[in-house]
């Protein structure tokens, strides 16, 4: 793969991955749009390593909150702010890597990779987006979720396994739907983000190390190191805006994206 296929592979997915727009969706509509040959589990692992180190560092006091309580968690003990944060990061997760071990099993998750499948998730799910933010209240903030909306959030965010979803997305309207404030929201979907990525990376790893050469570690290592620095400055420039911004921007640009790719699928 050439340098330049590289750098914009991991700039897709470091600035989509963390915005609701579908890091996956526009991963898989590159090769199919442009005629690049598709990128492989390799360039897939490492731009998500990339991207989980720059969700690590931005929200760092979180992590280390959680990986601090871990230890009281695995014990059984959920009676501190860590301890209780690990344990419902922990709880959100599981639907999603037991709904991604079934369509890996099946072959269903190859079947979905297509132009019109992304073209209607990007459309529907960009309007589902857009009811949720404006219909859903603000009160609840980030330290008040609960094993009720961490097992809600997890469910919502089994459906972004679906290409054109967004993990972020989805689990954002999850969350607005609970009644989280827009940063909230994003900061529990962020933190959620981590252990979903690690799960991928391990179910995808062992394969990826069996077959991975000099050559595809060198590739892997640049597209990771890109994905970290876009992510970082997407990241950033999100969570900033939603001070003052609601999601409609990229409402807006979903919807846009998926008739022109369902114009597309149908013509």
């Amino acid at each position: 793969m050439t340098l330049w296929n590289l750098i914009l592979l991991a700039l897709i997915q470091g600035i989509t991955e963390f915005l609701p727009v579908s890091s996956s969706g526009h991963l898989v509509l590159l090769p199919n749009l442009t005629g690049l040959a598709d990128q492989g589990q390799v360039i897939d692992v490492a731009v998500h390593v990339g991207t989980l180190g720059a969700v690590m560092l931005y929200f760092w006091r979180d992590v280390r909150l959680a990986v601090t309580g871990l230890p009281r968690m695995l014990t059984g003990r959920i009676d501190t702010a860590g301890a209780r944060l690990a344990f419902l990061l922990m709880i959100a997760t599981i639907p999603v890597i037991l709904a991604g071990l079934v369509l890996h099993l099946t072959g269903l998750d190859d079947a979905m990779r297509s132009v019109a499948v992304i073209g209607w998730t990007m459309l529907v799910f960009g309007l589902v987006l857009y009811w949720a933010d404006q219909r859903g209240p603000k009160v609840k903030q980030a330290a008040g979720w609960s094993l009720k909306d961490a097992i809600t959030m997890g469910l919502w965010q089994a459906v972004a396994l679906i290409p054109g979803t967004s993990r972020s997305g989805i689990t954002i309207t999850g969350a607005r739907l609970l009644g989280y404030d827009r940063e909230s929201a994003a900061r529990l979907s962020m933190l959620m983000s981590i252990p979903t990525i690690m799960a991928s990376g391990i179910l995808l790893g062992g394969e990826v190390i069996a077959t991975a050469d000099a050559a595809a570690a060198r590739d892997g290592a640049i597209a990771a190191g890109f994905a970290f620095v876009s992510a970082l400055a997407a990241l950033s420039i999100m969570m900033r805006l939603l001070r003052s911004v609601s999601f409609t921007p990229y409402v807006i640009y979903r919807v846009a994206l998926g008739v022109i790719l369902l114009g597309i699928a149908y013509s």
